[in-house]
């Protein structure tokens, strides 16, 4: 999920989701807001409560979990 504000794309977009009860998860570095506070609680909100809405991540950690393993057998 990405966007251009996180308090409110973002946010927006993750609660509408959530509704079907898909599985959403959240690259941090992929929105921002004009004020960082908002950002940071943002994210926050996202994540409380034990990830109600959603995880948040940084994009190298989803580029590696989306990276299938290869093996030298």
């Amino acid at each position: 999920m990405c966007g251009v504000t996180t308090e409110v794309c973002v946010n927006t977009t993750v609660r509408e989701a959530k509704r079907p009860r898909l599985s959403l998860r959240r690259a941090g570095p992929m929105a921002a807001s004009y004020f960082p506070e908002f950002h940071e609680m943002g994210l926050k909100m996202i994540k409380a409560q034990g990830g109600i809405f959603g995880w948040v991540s940084d994009s190298a950690a989803v580029l590696q979990a989306m990276t299938p393993e290869t093996s030298n057998t």
